[in-house]
Parts: C-alpha cells; sequence; structure tokens
C-alpha cells in the first residue's frame, strides 16, 4: 500500500521523472556538487534540489550560521532581527525592493502578489505564463484543476511567453496583474518584457515577475537586473537560502503597504530563524563571490560543449538552450519519442554517475572538472542515443520505464472569456 501519494512531495523529485529500474530513488546526503544515494552510490548532480542550492551542498559558511542560530533557537514569540538584517541585504540588491515580506514556499509568495494585485487594482482576473504553484488561483487553470470551484477558474488565463498578441488578446479592464516568470530558458524577442510593461501601466494592470528560478542566478538582482526592467511586485526562492526554505515577496512601497492593513498575509514559520540564518549567509556569498558570474561561465562551457558534441556527431534533432547559469537539452527527432530519446540519455548519464534530468542548473561548488567530466560522459552516451534512434528501437535501448511528461497547464490556453468589465481601480 503506498503510504504517500505519488510517492513524492515534489513532483519533478518523484519516481516518474527517472527511469525506472535504473536511477536513484532517495538521496541519503550531499556535498558540493555530489550527492549519495542510500546505496552509497555516488553521482555529480545537476538538479541541485530543484533550484535552491546555489551554492552547494554542506557548504560550510551556510551551514556554521545555521548552526550558530540553533544554539540560540529556531522559532520565537516575538520578531527577530534577523527579519530586518535580510531585508536590508535584499533592498540594497533587488530592483524596487521598497518593501518586503517573507515567507516559506514560492506559491505563498505568488499567491500573495496575486491577491496584492486584486486589493490594489480592484479587479479579480489574472493572466499568467509558466508555473506559479499549487494554489487554487493558478492550478485552476491546469488539467489537475479536481477541488478548485469553477468560479475560480474562471478567473485565470494563460498565455505562451513572447506571445504579445495573446496578452492584447486577454487583457481588459478587469485585469488585475499579468504575473509570469520573466524567462525560463527562452529569451524575449521583440521587446517582449518592455511591451508588456507598456501594456500593464496603460491598463492599469500590475506586473508580477515570478523568479523563483531567475533570482539570484541569473544576476544578483535576478532578472530584473539583468534585463534591466523592473515589474511592480516580485517573488523569489529556490537559491536564496541554499537549501533553506525562504521565499520573499519585494515590490512598490504604494502596493505592498496594503498588507499593513487591508491585505492579510501573515504566517506562523516566516521569521523562522534558521532560514533567515542561512538567506543571510548566502545571499552575502552571492554578492561577495560574484557566483551568478562564476556559474555562467561554467555553465557557457557545458552548453557550448553539448553542442559542439552534438554537431561533431551529426546529431541536430538534439540541442542545449537556454541560460548559461541554467540551460535544458532538448530533443526534436524526425521519428521516435522525445522523451524515450531523453530517458535514454538520462539513463546512460545515470550509469556514468551523472545525476541528470534534462537540465544544467549550476551552483557555486560546480568545478571546472565537473564540466569536463560530464562533457566525457555525455561523449560516450550520445552516440548510443543515436544508435537507437536510427534503429529505430530507442524503447529497446531502456532498461526501465521511460519518464513521464512533466506538469504543464493546459486549459483556457489564451482563451478570451466572456467577462462584464468594470473600471475601478484603487487610487
Amino acid at each position: 500500500m503506498n503510504l504517500i501519494p505519488a510517492a513524492t512531495q515534489t513532483l519533478a523529485k518523484g519516481p516518474g521523472q527517472y527511469v525506472r529500474g535504473v536511477a536513484p530513488k532517495y538521496i541519503q546526503r550531499g556535498k558540493g556538487s555530489h550527492v549519495w544515494d542510500v546505496d552509497g552510490n555516488e553521482y555529480l548532480d545537476f538538479t541541485m534540489g530543484v533550484g535552491p542550492v546555489s551554492l552547494g551542498y554542506c557548504y560550510d559558511k551556510v551551514d556554521e550560521a545555521i548552526k550558530a542560530q540553533l544554539q540560540d533557537g529556531i522559532t520565537f514569540s516575538l520578531m527577530h532581527p534577523l527579519e530586518v538584517e535580510v531585508a536590508e541585504l535584499l533592498r540594497d540588491i533587488l530592483p524596487q525592493a521598497e518593501m518586503i515580506r517573507f515567507s516559506k514556499t514560492g506559491a505563498d509568495v505568488t499567491s500573495a502578489a496575486v491577491r496584492l494585485a486584486r486589493a490594489y487594482t480592484n479587479r479579480d482576473k489574472v493572466l499568467c505564463c509558466g508555473y506559479h504553484g499549487w494554489h487554487d488561483w493558478y492550478i485552476g487553470a491546469s488539467s489537475r484543476n479536481d477541488g478548485v470551484p469553477q468560479a475560480v477558474r474562471d478567473l485565470t488565463h494563460i498565455f505562451d511567453y513572447n506571445d504579445l498578441q495573446a496578452v492584447v488578446d486577454l487583457i481588459d479592464k478587469d485585469t488585475a496583474c499579468i504575473i509570469l516568470e520573466p524567462t525560463i530558458f527562452e529569451k524575449p524577442k521583440d521587446n517582449f518584457l518592455w511591451d508588456l510593461k507598456v501594456i500593464c501601466e496603460q491598463n492599469g494592470t500590475l506586473l508580477i515577475f515570478d523568479e523563483m528560478w531567475t533570482g539570484f542566478r541569473l544576476a544578483l538582482g535576478g532578472a530584473q537586473e539583468f534585463f534591466g526592467i523592473t515589474a511592480d511586485l516580485a517573488c523569489y526562492s529556490k537559491a536564496v537560502a541554499n537549501g533553506m526554505p525562504l521565499s520573499i515577496l519585494a515590490g512598490r512601497h504604494e502596493v505592498m503597504e496594503l498588507c499593513e492593513n487591508d491585505v492579510f498575509f501573515f504566517t506562523t514559520f516566516g521569521g523562522e530563524a534558521l532560514s533567515l540564518a542561512a538567506a543571510k549567509a548566502t545571499i552575502e556569498e552571492l554578492r561577495d563571490k560574484n557566483v551568478p558570474d562564476y556559474i555562467a561561465k561554467l555553465g557557457r562551457l557545458l552548453k557550448d560543449g553539448y553542442n559542439a558534441l552534438a554537431h561533431e556527431l551529426g546529431m541536430s534533432f538534439t540541442t542545449c538552450s537556454g541560460f548559461d547559469c541554467r540551460s535544458v537539452v532538448t530533443f526534436n527527432p524526425p521519428v521516435g519519442n522525445p522523451l524515450e530519446l531523453k530517458s535514454l540519455l538520462q539513463q546512460e548519464m545515470i550509469k556514468r554517475g551523472v545525476l541528470w534530468n534534462g537540465f544544467h542548473n549550476l551552483c557555486f561548488s560546480h568545478s571546472h572538472q565537473d564540466i569536463v567530466y560530464t562533457l566525457n560522459a555525455y561523449r560516450d552516451s550520445l552516440p548510443i542515443v543515436k544508435r537507437a534512434l536510427e534503429a529505430n528501437d530507442v524503447s529497446g535501448y531502456l532498461l526501465g520505464e521511460p519518464v513521464e511528461p512533466v506538469f504543464r497547464p493546459t486549459l483556457k490556453f489564451t482563451a478570451k472569456p466572456e467577462w462584464k468589465s468594470t473600471n475601478a481601480v484603487r487610487a
């Protein structure tokens, strides 16, 4: 009998995302850029906890900060000075972080941002692009929307990245906010982000950046710094505390100040001191060691090296794209199933000691030697993928079940809803 539904707390970590019978299921420990499974097998890791591990596993400076705080306590009956200290650090590095609120997960702060936008504009409708968590306002627009009332489902609509016309078709005077990941792997085209901001300003709609993946990795100040554009509100988590649970909502004072009396967003563990101590140490290290620049240089070597190998082997159906700090390997075969090809490459990389799920998510503990080792593993593995495709027998090369499709929002995609307009906007 299964005790844990879907066997996992995080979909991307679950057994469906790895070749069953080949990949490990449970990680026991990690150090630097490496992890060990419960059987003692060692792997070079490019997933890094699905994002949170920005410096490396068991990173000394962060662990020492956690241990020091643990001597004083974890959660208290009043506020802790670290709440102010970390907020001041964030104000100094995040664009337009005029006020800051802490929570625990990315879904907490994206949902708080949407609620703030609705309160500020006196509107209800939300347009979104990307993945924003499990809460009703977002997941209601997906295929996994059981339990979400129809009235809630009707308020959220999805558009494609770089599809400005879809935004134009969807937006109206009832749109409270547009929330999107400012980039995932695709770069903004034809001034997409800047034009999106103009559309929001003209319509009285708030622009919200979900910077779970871009924050502290793409640049210290995230996508806002990297692209030179500011949003009304921005949401962060993952990389800020090197694995400890902390999320951040930051933005314009006149919007954020609604949390004073009008909008309720409070949590028992928002000021939990171990995570704040970890965040302080992590932010200082990211800043002082110029970590975004370091991981970009290594990531560029890995991305360019993969593409050079694919070209050398005549494998034009696979490429590595995205940003230097975080890239993705994709397959576009003339025939066959891309997921099976990904599964086969994953299988072969895991056999060679690389825990791989299609992404290169770099951390500060990755070394040049790690990149060389990984490229050598690709050099051994890619010809096997090529042979399997040429033999039209990819499934025959697999030693276990292929990976399953990852979650995608699928409902109401770029669909113009029926809506009765009101022009009420908070002064």
